[in-house]
């Protein structure tokens, strides 16, 4: 199992509308892609932004490039996100699940 991990961050008045985004938009799409098996949303709200963490579970590396391509390391975010987004982590990383007790749980 892979998990693949990126951060974005918004504005404090973007936030809502950026969750919203993802769970009614991305991950939907995400749920759908052969080899995904999970995902998970962190959110800290700051003083004057929001920071968010994705975690994508795949069941291989081959999985992760199905969904990214041959590039996996660069994030992958549909145009309406870079709206809502101040800035963006430019690299996606990628963990070996050594263990796990919820989803993505092998």
């Amino acid at each position: 199992m892979i998990a693949r991990t990126w951060r974005g961050w918004t504005t404090r008045d973007n936030a809502d509308a950026y969750e919203y985004f993802l769970n009614r938009a991305v991950f939907p799409q995400l749920r759908a892609t052969e080899g995904h098996h999970g995902v998970q949303l962190l959110r800290r709200d700051l003083a004057d932004e929001s920071e968010f963490v994705v975690i994508n579970f795949f069941e291989s590396m081959e999985a992760v490039k199905r969904f990214a391509g041959e590039n996996y390391t660069e994030p992958v975010f549909e145009p309406e996100a870079k709206l809502l987004l101040l800035r963006i982590e430019t690299e996606a990383r990628h963990y070996e699940v050594r263990e796990s007790g919820g989803e993505g749980a092998r």
